[in-house]
Protein backbone atom coordinates (compact mmCIF):
# COMPACT_ATOMS: atom_id res chain seq x y z
CA UNK A 1 0.00 0.00 0.00
CA UNK A 2 1.54 3.43 -1.07
CA UNK A 3 1.82 6.15 1.54
CA UNK A 4 -1.09 8.18 1.11
CA UNK A 5 0.34 11.47 0.76
CA UNK A 6 -2.36 13.93 -1.18
CA UNK A 7 -5.24 10.84 0.16
CA UNK A 8 -6.10 12.14 3.24
CA UNK A 9 -6.32 16.14 1.97
CA UNK A 10 -8.56 15.22 -1.16
CA UNK A 11 -10.85 13.17 1.64
CA UNK A 12 -10.85 15.91 3.59
CA UNK A 13 -11.50 18.76 0.97
CA UNK A 14 -14.31 16.40 -0.57
CA UNK A 15 -15.90 16.06 3.38
CA UNK A 16 -15.82 20.24 3.99
CA UNK A 17 -17.70 20.39 0.29
CA UNK A 18 -20.33 18.03 1.71
CA UNK A 19 -20.28 20.07 4.93
CA UNK A 20 -20.39 23.32 3.21
CA UNK A 21 -23.48 21.87 0.73
CA UNK A 22 -25.43 20.77 3.70
CA UNK A 23 -25.14 24.21 5.19
CA UNK A 24 -25.84 25.90 2.10
CA UNK A 25 -28.66 23.79 1.17
CA UNK A 26 -30.31 24.31 5.09
CA UNK A 27 -30.73 28.11 5.67
CA UNK A 28 -33.98 27.56 7.21
CA UNK A 29 -32.61 24.53 9.08
CA UNK A 30 -32.96 21.18 8.60
CA UNK A 31 -35.89 19.49 7.33
CA UNK A 32 -38.43 18.45 10.04
CA UNK A 33 -40.97 15.16 10.74
CA UNK A 34 -43.17 14.45 13.11
CA UNK A 35 -40.28 12.03 14.50
CA UNK A 36 -37.55 14.79 13.88
CA UNK A 37 -39.41 16.70 16.92
CA UNK A 38 -39.22 13.50 19.02
CA UNK A 39 -35.54 13.58 18.51
CA UNK A 40 -35.32 17.46 19.47
CA UNK A 41 -38.24 17.24 22.62
CA UNK A 42 -36.02 14.21 23.77
CA UNK A 43 -33.04 16.21 23.61
CA UNK A 44 -33.95 18.97 24.93
CA UNK A 45 -36.06 17.25 28.57
CA UNK A 46 -32.71 14.91 28.96
CA UNK A 47 -30.84 18.93 29.03
CA UNK A 48 -33.51 19.91 31.44
CA UNK A 49 -32.65 16.62 33.99
CA UNK A 50 -35.57 15.07 33.17
CA UNK A 51 -34.34 12.06 31.49
CA UNK A 52 -35.37 10.82 27.79
CA UNK A 53 -38.86 11.88 27.52
CA UNK A 54 -41.63 12.71 25.06
CA UNK A 55 -41.59 16.53 26.39
CA UNK A 56 -43.89 17.33 23.26
CA UNK A 57 -46.48 15.40 24.33
CA UNK A 58 -49.16 16.48 26.97
CA UNK A 59 -48.44 12.85 28.76
CA UNK A 60 -44.59 13.79 28.43
CA UNK A 61 -44.05 10.15 28.93
CA UNK A 62 -40.65 8.19 28.90
CA UNK A 63 -39.49 7.39 25.05
CA UNK A 64 -39.26 3.54 24.05
CA UNK A 65 -40.37 4.19 20.87
CA UNK A 66 -37.11 5.41 19.44
CA UNK A 67 -33.95 4.52 20.79
CA UNK A 68 -31.78 7.53 22.29
CA UNK A 69 -28.17 8.16 20.85
CA UNK A 70 -29.35 10.58 18.11
CA UNK A 71 -31.25 12.45 20.84
CA UNK A 72 -28.45 12.24 23.75
CA UNK A 73 -25.92 13.42 21.05
CA UNK A 74 -28.10 16.78 20.09
CA UNK A 75 -27.80 17.00 24.03
CA UNK A 76 -24.43 17.04 24.59
CA UNK A 77 -23.93 19.58 21.91
CA UNK A 78 -26.65 21.66 23.59
CA UNK A 79 -24.44 21.80 27.04
CA UNK A 80 -22.24 24.40 25.29
CA UNK A 81 -25.49 26.77 24.97
CA UNK A 82 -27.07 25.36 21.98
CA UNK A 83 -30.65 24.43 21.71
CA UNK A 84 -30.94 20.68 20.02
CA UNK A 85 -33.04 22.20 17.03
CA UNK A 86 -30.14 24.35 15.87
CA UNK A 87 -27.41 21.50 16.71
CA UNK A 88 -29.16 19.61 14.73
CA UNK A 89 -28.45 21.13 11.67
CA UNK A 90 -24.34 21.36 12.72
CA UNK A 91 -24.55 17.41 13.92
CA UNK A 92 -26.13 16.63 10.69
CA UNK A 93 -23.69 19.00 8.47
CA UNK A 94 -20.78 17.31 9.89
CA UNK A 95 -22.06 13.77 9.87
CA UNK A 96 -22.41 14.30 6.21
CA UNK A 97 -18.64 15.03 5.73
CA UNK A 98 -17.61 12.50 8.37
CA UNK A 99 -19.90 9.90 5.84
CA UNK A 100 -17.63 10.77 2.97
CA UNK A 101 -14.65 10.19 4.82
CA UNK A 102 -15.38 7.19 6.20
CA UNK A 103 -16.29 6.12 3.01
CA UNK A 104 -13.10 7.15 1.33
CA UNK A 105 -11.06 5.06 3.86
CA UNK A 106 -13.20 1.95 3.29
CA UNK A 107 -12.76 2.34 -0.27
CA UNK A 108 -8.83 2.58 0.53
CA UNK A 109 -8.46 -0.27 2.33
CA UNK A 110 -11.05 -2.27 1.02
CA UNK A 111 -8.68 -2.14 -2.45
CA UNK A 112 -5.47 -0.58 -1.36
CA UNK A 113 -6.13 1.93 -4.10
CA UNK A 114 -6.25 5.69 -3.00
CA UNK A 115 -7.70 6.24 -6.19
CA UNK A 116 -10.98 4.18 -5.29
CA UNK A 117 -10.97 5.64 -2.15
CA UNK A 118 -11.61 9.52 -3.38
CA UNK A 119 -13.46 7.85 -6.09
CA UNK A 120 -16.08 5.76 -3.36
CA UNK A 121 -16.33 9.38 -1.52
CA UNK A 122 -16.68 11.22 -4.71
CA UNK A 123 -19.79 9.04 -5.29
CA UNK A 124 -21.04 9.45 -1.73
CA UNK A 125 -20.36 13.08 -1.77
CA UNK A 126 -22.47 13.69 -5.30
CA UNK A 127 -25.21 10.91 -5.09
CA UNK A 128 -28.86 13.28 -4.57
CA UNK A 129 -30.39 10.36 -2.48
CA UNK A 130 -27.56 10.14 -0.23
CA UNK A 131 -27.72 14.51 0.12
CA UNK A 132 -31.13 14.54 0.84
CA UNK A 133 -31.22 11.44 3.93
CA UNK A 134 -28.63 14.44 5.42
CA UNK A 135 -30.59 17.31 4.88
CA UNK A 136 -32.94 16.36 6.98
CA UNK A 137 -33.17 16.59 11.35
CA UNK A 138 -33.43 12.26 11.60
CA UNK A 139 -31.31 9.84 13.20
CA UNK A 140 -30.11 7.88 9.90
CA UNK A 141 -26.93 10.16 9.00
CA UNK A 142 -25.23 9.37 12.94
CA UNK A 143 -26.51 5.67 12.17
CA UNK A 144 -24.54 5.14 8.86
CA UNK A 145 -21.56 7.10 10.70
CA UNK A 146 -21.72 3.83 13.31
CA UNK A 147 -21.92 1.38 10.48
CA UNK A 148 -19.28 2.78 9.08
CA UNK A 149 -16.51 2.73 11.28
CA UNK A 150 -18.30 -0.91 12.67
CA UNK A 151 -16.91 -1.76 9.33
CA UNK A 152 -13.63 -0.48 9.01
CA UNK A 153 -13.16 -1.59 13.25
CA UNK A 154 -14.37 -4.58 12.33
CA UNK A 155 -11.49 -5.01 8.82
CA UNK A 156 -8.53 -3.40 11.05
CA UNK A 157 -8.91 -6.72 13.59
CA UNK A 158 -8.22 -8.98 10.87
CA UNK A 159 -5.58 -6.88 9.55
CA UNK A 160 -4.14 -6.57 12.65
CA UNK A 161 -3.16 -10.66 12.93
CA UNK A 162 -3.64 -11.95 9.53
CA UNK A 163 0.17 -10.33 9.21
CA UNK A 164 2.33 -12.34 11.87
CA UNK A 165 5.80 -10.68 12.97
CA UNK A 166 7.92 -11.67 10.38
CA UNK A 167 5.63 -10.27 8.09
CA UNK A 168 4.36 -13.46 6.17
CA UNK A 169 0.49 -14.58 6.42
CA UNK A 170 -0.48 -16.38 9.41
CA UNK A 171 -3.69 -17.99 10.29
CA UNK A 172 -3.07 -18.88 13.60
CA UNK A 173 -5.27 -16.33 14.60
CA UNK A 174 -7.37 -14.04 12.34
CA UNK A 175 -9.82 -11.55 14.50
CA UNK A 176 -7.68 -9.29 16.99
CA UNK A 177 -9.97 -9.18 20.56
CA UNK A 178 -9.83 -5.20 20.95
CA UNK A 179 -10.63 -4.39 17.73
CA UNK A 180 -13.65 -6.89 17.89
CA UNK A 181 -14.36 -5.53 21.32
CA UNK A 182 -14.47 -1.90 19.17
CA UNK A 183 -16.40 -3.20 16.43
CA UNK A 184 -19.28 -4.39 19.22
CA UNK A 185 -19.45 -1.51 21.18
CA UNK A 186 -19.79 1.00 17.81
CA UNK A 187 -22.17 -1.85 16.49
CA UNK A 188 -24.46 -1.43 19.63
CA UNK A 189 -24.40 2.65 19.21
CA UNK A 190 -25.80 1.73 15.67
CA UNK A 191 -28.69 -0.30 17.53
CA UNK A 192 -29.48 2.65 19.69
CA UNK A 193 -29.62 4.78 16.94
CA UNK A 194 -31.92 3.13 14.85
CA UNK A 195 -33.45 -0.31 15.79
CA UNK A 196 -32.19 -1.68 12.61
CA UNK A 197 -29.01 -1.91 13.89
CA UNK A 198 -29.93 -5.47 14.84
CA UNK A 199 -28.91 -6.19 10.87
CA UNK A 200 -25.22 -4.90 11.30
CA UNK A 201 -25.04 -7.43 14.77
CA UNK A 202 -25.86 -10.26 13.10
CA UNK A 203 -23.63 -9.69 9.92
CA UNK A 204 -20.83 -8.89 11.82
CA UNK A 205 -22.15 -12.25 13.77
CA UNK A 206 -22.55 -14.02 10.79
CA UNK A 207 -19.38 -13.03 9.32
CA UNK A 208 -16.76 -14.59 12.33
CA UNK A 209 -19.00 -18.22 11.99
CA UNK A 210 -18.04 -18.28 8.18
CA UNK A 211 -14.04 -16.12 8.00
CA UNK A 212 -13.08 -18.37 10.67
CA UNK A 213 -10.89 -21.52 10.14
CA UNK A 214 -12.34 -23.36 13.28
CA UNK A 215 -15.26 -23.76 15.63
CA UNK A 216 -13.05 -22.98 18.60
CA UNK A 217 -12.35 -19.47 16.67
CA UNK A 218 -15.75 -18.92 15.83
CA UNK A 219 -17.14 -19.43 19.45
CA UNK A 220 -14.75 -17.68 20.73
CA UNK A 221 -14.35 -14.49 18.66
CA UNK A 222 -18.14 -14.64 18.39
CA UNK A 223 -18.27 -14.53 22.24
CA UNK A 224 -15.77 -11.48 22.61
CA UNK A 225 -18.45 -9.23 19.96
CA UNK A 226 -21.42 -10.51 21.41
CA UNK A 227 -20.05 -9.73 24.93
CA UNK A 228 -19.42 -6.22 23.45
CA UNK A 229 -22.67 -5.37 22.08
CA UNK A 230 -24.71 -6.37 25.01
CA UNK A 231 -24.12 -4.05 28.11
CA UNK A 232 -25.22 -0.99 26.21
CA UNK A 233 -27.99 -2.47 24.43
CA UNK A 234 -29.21 -4.67 27.64
CA UNK A 235 -28.83 -1.43 30.09
CA UNK A 236 -31.61 0.47 27.42
CA UNK A 237 -34.05 -2.93 27.31
CA UNK A 238 -33.86 -2.68 31.12
CA UNK A 239 -34.68 0.68 31.30
CA UNK A 240 -37.58 0.50 28.68
CA UNK A 241 -39.14 -2.35 30.71
CA UNK A 242 -38.45 -0.47 34.50
CA UNK A 243 -40.10 2.80 32.96
CA UNK A 244 -42.83 1.58 29.95
CA UNK A 245 -42.71 -2.31 30.41
CA UNK A 246 -41.89 -2.70 27.01
CA UNK A 247 -38.27 -3.30 25.43
CA UNK A 248 -38.29 -0.88 22.27
CA UNK A 249 -42.45 -0.42 22.09
CA UNK A 250 -43.13 -2.95 20.03
CA UNK A 251 -45.36 -5.75 19.22
CA UNK A 252 -45.76 -8.71 17.79
CA UNK A 253 -48.47 -8.54 15.11
CA UNK A 254 -48.60 -10.00 11.86
CA UNK A 255 -49.40 -7.63 8.63
CA UNK A 256 -48.69 -8.27 5.10
CA UNK A 257 -47.07 -5.90 2.99
CA UNK A 258 -49.32 -3.31 1.37
CA UNK A 259 -49.25 -1.70 -2.59
CA UNK A 260 -48.10 1.34 -0.41
CA UNK A 261 -44.76 -0.10 0.75
CA UNK A 262 -44.43 -1.45 -3.10
CA UNK A 263 -45.14 2.01 -4.59
CA UNK A 264 -42.66 3.59 -2.16
CA UNK A 265 -39.87 0.89 -2.71
CA UNK A 266 -40.54 1.30 -6.20
CA UNK A 267 -40.14 5.28 -6.22
CA UNK A 268 -37.04 5.55 -4.76
CA UNK A 269 -35.00 2.82 -5.67
CA UNK A 270 -35.47 4.20 -8.92
CA UNK A 271 -34.41 7.27 -8.13
CA UNK A 272 -31.11 6.05 -6.93
CA UNK A 273 -30.75 3.58 -9.66
CA UNK A 274 -31.77 5.90 -12.52
CA UNK A 275 -30.42 9.66 -12.02
CA UNK A 276 -31.96 10.41 -15.68
CA UNK A 277 -35.34 11.71 -14.45
CA UNK A 278 -36.65 10.66 -17.58
CA UNK A 279 -35.37 7.49 -17.89
CA UNK A 280 -36.19 6.91 -14.36
CA UNK A 281 -39.90 7.96 -15.38
CA UNK A 282 -40.44 5.54 -17.81
CA UNK A 283 -38.99 2.38 -16.15
CA UNK A 284 -41.09 2.84 -13.11
CA UNK A 285 -44.16 3.74 -15.26
CA UNK A 286 -43.61 0.09 -17.26
CA UNK A 287 -42.66 -0.94 -14.04
CA UNK A 288 -40.57 -4.55 -15.69
CA UNK A 289 -37.29 -2.87 -16.81
CA UNK A 290 -36.57 -1.67 -13.03
CA UNK A 291 -38.02 -5.00 -11.67
CA UNK A 292 -35.69 -6.97 -14.01
CA UNK A 293 -32.61 -4.45 -13.28
CA UNK A 294 -33.01 -4.75 -9.38
CA UNK A 295 -33.37 -8.46 -9.79
CA UNK A 296 -30.41 -8.80 -11.26
CA UNK A 297 -28.52 -7.02 -9.40
CA UNK A 298 -30.08 -8.85 -6.42
CA UNK A 299 -29.11 -11.76 -7.64
CA UNK A 300 -25.60 -11.32 -8.26
CA UNK A 301 -24.49 -10.07 -4.97
CA UNK A 302 -26.74 -13.18 -3.44
CA UNK A 303 -24.65 -15.65 -5.54
CA UNK A 304 -21.19 -13.71 -5.12
CA UNK A 305 -21.97 -13.00 -1.14
CA UNK A 306 -23.14 -16.72 -0.55
CA UNK A 307 -20.38 -18.47 -2.40
CA UNK A 308 -17.68 -15.91 -1.04
CA UNK A 309 -19.20 -17.04 2.73
CA UNK A 310 -19.54 -20.34 2.18
CA UNK A 311 -16.09 -21.40 0.38
CA UNK A 312 -14.26 -20.01 3.16
CA UNK A 313 -17.03 -21.85 6.32
CA UNK A 314 -15.76 -25.07 4.20
CA UNK A 315 -12.42 -24.91 3.27
CA UNK A 316 -10.72 -23.04 6.18
CA UNK A 317 -7.46 -23.38 4.93
CA UNK A 318 -8.45 -21.35 1.84
CA UNK A 319 -7.66 -17.49 1.00
CA UNK A 320 -9.34 -14.97 3.41
CA UNK A 321 -12.14 -12.94 1.40
CA UNK A 322 -11.66 -9.30 1.50
CA UNK A 323 -13.94 -8.21 4.35
CA UNK A 324 -14.97 -4.94 3.82
CA UNK A 325 -16.56 -5.80 0.37
CA UNK A 326 -17.68 -9.42 2.41
CA UNK A 327 -19.58 -7.73 4.90
CA UNK A 328 -21.14 -4.98 3.20
CA UNK A 329 -22.15 -7.39 0.67
CA UNK A 330 -24.14 -9.59 3.59
CA UNK A 331 -25.30 -6.76 5.79
CA UNK A 332 -27.20 -5.50 2.56
CA UNK A 333 -29.48 -8.93 2.55
CA UNK A 334 -29.40 -9.05 6.59
CA UNK A 335 -30.85 -5.24 6.51
CA UNK A 336 -33.41 -5.43 4.22
CA UNK A 337 -34.43 -8.96 5.55
CA UNK A 338 -34.59 -6.65 9.09
CA UNK A 339 -36.49 -4.18 7.41
CA UNK A 340 -39.34 -6.23 6.15
CA UNK A 341 -39.41 -8.49 9.21
CA UNK A 342 -40.10 -5.15 10.74
CA UNK A 343 -42.68 -4.30 7.86
CA UNK A 344 -44.41 -7.91 8.36
CA UNK A 345 -44.19 -8.23 12.04
CA UNK A 346 -43.69 -5.31 14.21
CA UNK A 347 -44.54 -2.00 12.94
CA UNK A 348 -46.97 -1.58 9.63
CA UNK A 349 -46.00 2.26 9.65
CA UNK A 350 -42.67 2.01 8.11
CA UNK A 351 -42.25 2.37 4.25
CA UNK A 352 -39.49 1.84 2.23
CA UNK A 353 -38.34 5.45 2.34
CA UNK A 354 -35.68 7.04 1.42
CA UNK A 355 -33.41 7.28 5.06
CA UNK A 356 -35.06 3.82 5.60
CA UNK A 357 -32.98 2.82 2.20
CA UNK A 358 -30.22 4.75 2.66
CA UNK A 359 -27.62 2.46 4.36
CA UNK A 360 -28.17 0.16 1.55
CA UNK A 361 -27.03 2.49 -1.46
CA UNK A 362 -23.72 2.73 0.82
CA UNK A 363 -22.96 -0.55 1.11
CA UNK A 364 -24.18 -0.58 -2.89
CA UNK A 365 -21.76 1.73 -3.72
CA UNK A 366 -18.81 0.18 -2.12
CA UNK A 367 -19.47 -3.01 -4.02
CA UNK A 368 -19.60 -1.22 -7.17
CA UNK A 369 -16.29 0.05 -6.53
CA UNK A 370 -14.99 -3.00 -5.14
CA UNK A 371 -16.15 -4.35 -8.48
CA UNK A 372 -15.14 -1.47 -10.72
CA UNK A 373 -11.12 -1.73 -9.20
CA UNK A 374 -10.65 -5.02 -9.59
CA UNK A 375 -11.81 -5.25 -13.21
CA UNK A 376 -9.46 -2.25 -14.13
CA UNK A 377 -6.56 -3.56 -11.84
CA UNK A 378 -7.16 -6.80 -14.29
CA UNK A 379 -7.15 -5.10 -17.61
CA UNK A 380 -4.54 -3.30 -16.80
CA UNK A 381 -1.95 -5.79 -15.36
CA UNK A 382 1.10 -6.45 -17.45
CA UNK A 383 1.01 -9.95 -15.72
CA UNK A 384 -1.11 -12.19 -17.59
CA UNK A 385 -1.27 -16.10 -17.47
CA UNK A 386 -1.32 -18.18 -21.16
CA UNK A 387 -4.95 -18.73 -20.66
CA UNK A 388 -6.00 -14.39 -19.89
CA UNK A 389 -4.35 -13.54 -23.11
CA UNK A 390 -5.92 -13.09 -26.64
CA UNK A 391 -9.67 -13.08 -26.58
CA UNK A 392 -9.95 -12.81 -22.66
CA UNK A 393 -7.38 -9.89 -22.48
CA UNK A 394 -9.77 -7.71 -25.08
CA UNK A 395 -12.55 -8.49 -22.49
CA UNK A 396 -11.23 -7.68 -20.03
CA UNK A 397 -9.96 -4.15 -21.76
CA UNK A 398 -13.63 -4.03 -22.53
CA UNK A 399 -15.19 -4.85 -19.02
CA UNK A 400 -13.19 -2.06 -17.62
CA UNK A 401 -13.72 0.57 -20.48
CA UNK A 402 -17.01 -0.23 -19.44
CA UNK A 403 -16.81 0.31 -15.82
CA UNK A 404 -14.88 3.58 -16.24
CA UNK A 405 -17.67 5.16 -18.31
CA UNK A 406 -20.34 3.96 -16.10
CA UNK A 407 -18.97 5.29 -13.48
CA UNK A 408 -18.21 9.07 -15.42
CA UNK A 409 -21.50 8.76 -16.32
CA UNK A 410 -22.51 8.10 -12.77
CA UNK A 411 -20.76 11.37 -11.76
CA UNK A 412 -22.05 13.23 -14.82
CA UNK A 413 -25.56 12.89 -13.95
CA UNK A 414 -25.62 12.90 -10.27
CA UNK A 415 -23.65 16.20 -10.35
CA UNK A 416 -26.01 18.64 -11.45
CA UNK A 417 -29.16 16.48 -9.99
CA UNK A 418 -27.46 16.69 -6.51
CA UNK A 419 -26.51 20.57 -7.43
CA UNK A 420 -30.41 21.53 -7.92
CA UNK A 421 -31.40 19.96 -5.09
CA UNK A 422 -29.47 22.20 -2.66
CA UNK A 423 -29.99 25.19 -4.66
CA UNK A 424 -34.12 24.21 -3.88
CA UNK A 425 -33.61 23.25 -0.80
CA UNK A 426 -31.59 26.82 -0.05
CA UNK A 427 -34.45 29.07 -2.10
CA UNK A 428 -37.17 26.84 -0.96
CA UNK A 429 -38.20 28.29 2.97
CA UNK A 430 -37.77 24.84 5.01
CA UNK A 431 -38.75 21.35 4.33
CA UNK A 432 -41.38 19.37 5.98
CA UNK A 433 -42.44 21.08 9.47
CA UNK A 434 -39.31 23.09 9.01
CA UNK A 435 -41.88 25.56 6.02
CA UNK A 436 -42.21 28.59 6.31
CA UNK A 437 -45.77 27.66 6.00
CA UNK A 438 -46.02 26.55 9.47
CA UNK A 439 -43.75 29.57 11.68
CA UNK A 440 -46.54 31.98 8.99
CA UNK A 441 -49.43 30.03 10.33
CA UNK A 442 -51.90 32.09 11.66
CA UNK A 443 -53.39 29.19 13.69
CA UNK A 444 -50.19 28.81 15.39
CA UNK A 445 -50.00 31.98 16.23
CA UNK A 446 -53.73 31.51 18.15
CA UNK A 447 -52.65 28.38 19.95
CA UNK A 448 -49.04 30.65 21.40
CA UNK A 449 -51.38 33.26 23.24
CA UNK A 450 -53.39 30.23 24.91
CA UNK A 451 -52.85 30.24 28.72
CA UNK A 452 -50.32 27.48 29.43
CA UNK A 453 -52.53 25.27 30.82
CA UNK A 454 -55.28 25.08 27.90
CA UNK A 455 -54.61 21.55 26.40
CA UNK A 456 -54.62 21.11 23.07
CA UNK A 457 -55.96 18.53 20.75
CA UNK A 458 -54.34 18.19 17.50
CA UNK A 459 -53.20 16.00 14.46
CA UNK A 460 -49.99 17.70 14.13
CA UNK A 461 -48.51 17.75 18.10
CA UNK A 462 -44.87 18.09 17.08
CA UNK A 463 -45.59 21.04 15.12
CA UNK A 464 -47.56 22.75 18.04
CA UNK A 465 -44.90 21.90 20.24
CA UNK A 466 -42.52 23.13 18.13
CA UNK A 467 -44.02 26.83 16.73
CA UNK A 468 -46.73 27.23 19.69
CA UNK A 469 -44.52 26.00 22.43
CA UNK A 470 -46.87 23.98 23.93
CA UNK A 471 -46.97 20.17 24.62
CA UNK A 472 -49.89 18.71 22.87
CA UNK A 473 -52.84 15.46 22.82
CA UNK A 474 -53.21 13.45 20.48
CA UNK A 475 -56.64 12.51 18.67
CA UNK A 476 -58.93 9.38 19.31
CA UNK A 477 -57.98 7.22 16.50
CA UNK A 478 -59.87 4.39 14.59
CA UNK A 479 -56.73 2.33 13.85
CA UNK A 480 -53.41 2.02 15.63
CA UNK A 481 -51.10 2.60 12.66
CA UNK A 482 -48.10 0.78 13.71
CA UNK A 483 -49.81 -2.67 14.46
CA UNK A 484 -52.73 -2.05 12.03
CA UNK A 485 -55.28 -3.31 14.57
CA UNK A 486 -58.24 -1.47 15.33
CA UNK A 487 -57.70 0.93 18.38
CA UNK A 488 -61.14 0.26 20.50
CA UNK A 489 -63.23 2.76 22.26
CA UNK A 490 -63.07 5.65 19.71
CA UNK A 491 -66.15 6.71 20.74
CA UNK A 492 -65.20 7.42 24.10
CA UNK A 493 -61.98 9.38 23.51
CA UNK A 494 -64.25 11.38 20.84
CA UNK A 495 -66.64 12.00 23.59
CA UNK A 496 -64.17 12.88 26.22
CA UNK A 497 -62.26 15.32 23.59
CA UNK A 498 -65.63 16.54 22.80
CA UNK A 499 -66.46 17.43 26.98
CA UNK A 500 -63.01 19.08 27.40
CA UNK A 501 -63.55 21.08 24.69
CA UNK A 502 -66.53 22.15 25.72
CA UNK A 503 -65.65 23.37 29.25
CA UNK A 504 -63.14 25.82 27.89
CA UNK A 505 -60.24 23.96 29.51
CA UNK A 506 -58.97 22.69 25.88
CA UNK A 507 -59.13 23.39 22.32
CA UNK A 508 -58.91 20.96 18.84
CA UNK A 509 -56.97 22.02 16.41
CA UNK A 510 -56.78 20.30 12.92
CA UNK A 511 -54.13 21.27 10.04
CA UNK A 512 -54.19 20.51 6.54
CA UNK A 513 -57.43 19.63 6.53
CA UNK A 514 -58.36 19.65 3.27
CA UNK A 515 -55.43 17.07 1.88
CA UNK A 516 -56.43 14.59 4.01
CA UNK A 517 -58.01 11.22 2.61
CA UNK A 518 -62.17 10.31 2.83
CA UNK A 519 -61.70 8.40 5.45
CA UNK A 520 -59.54 11.08 7.78
CA UNK A 521 -61.64 13.64 6.78
CA UNK A 522 -64.65 11.77 7.80
CA UNK A 523 -62.99 11.06 11.12
CA UNK A 524 -62.42 14.53 11.43
CA UNK A 525 -65.70 15.76 10.96
CA UNK A 526 -66.75 13.29 13.34
CA UNK A 527 -64.30 14.24 16.42
CA UNK A 528 -65.11 17.63 15.69
CA UNK A 529 -69.19 17.48 15.57
CA UNK A 530 -70.91 20.02 17.80
CA UNK A 531 -67.96 21.92 18.73
CA UNK A 532 -67.46 25.82 18.16
CA UNK A 533 -65.22 26.82 15.15
CA UNK A 534 -63.29 29.42 16.43
CA UNK A 535 -60.62 29.96 13.46
CA UNK A 536 -60.53 28.94 9.86
CA UNK A 537 -57.67 29.70 7.35
CA UNK A 538 -55.18 27.94 4.91
CA UNK A 539 -57.14 24.74 5.59
CA UNK A 540 -56.12 24.82 9.04
CA UNK A 541 -59.47 24.87 11.73
CA UNK A 542 -59.38 25.51 15.61
CA UNK A 543 -62.47 24.75 18.13
CA UNK A 544 -62.86 26.02 20.98
CA UNK A 545 -65.92 26.63 23.50
CA UNK A 546 -68.42 28.88 22.55
CA UNK A 547 -67.38 32.73 23.51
Amino acid sequence: MTKPRAFFPALILLALVGIFLVLYATPEGLGLSDDSIAYIAGARSILSGDGYREAYLASNGYVTHFPPVFSITLAFIGLSGIDPLRAARFLVAFLFGANIFLSGLIGWKMTKSQVAGVALALLFLVNDSLFNVHVVAMSEPLYIFFTLAAFLTFDSGVKQLAVSQDGKTSNSKLFDSKWLILTGILTSLAYLTRYAGLALFATFLFALILLQDNWKKRLTSAGIFVVSFLPLTLAWSIRNKLVADNATNRTFVYHPLTEEHINSFIYNISEFLIPIESLRRAMVKDGTALFILVGIIALVLLIWTITTGLKKFFQPTSAMPEVLSFTNGLYIFGYLASIVSSMLFFDQATKFKLRILAPVYVSLFVLLIYLGFHVIARALSPKQSLSEKGIASSQRTLLAMTFSILYLSILFFSIPKTYTSAQALHLGGGQGLASFKWYDSKAMDFLAELPADTRIYTNQPGAVYLYADHPALVLPDLVDSVTGLPRGNFEEGVSKLQKDVLSGNAVLALFDTGTESAEMQKMYDQISANLYLALQTQGDRIYASKP
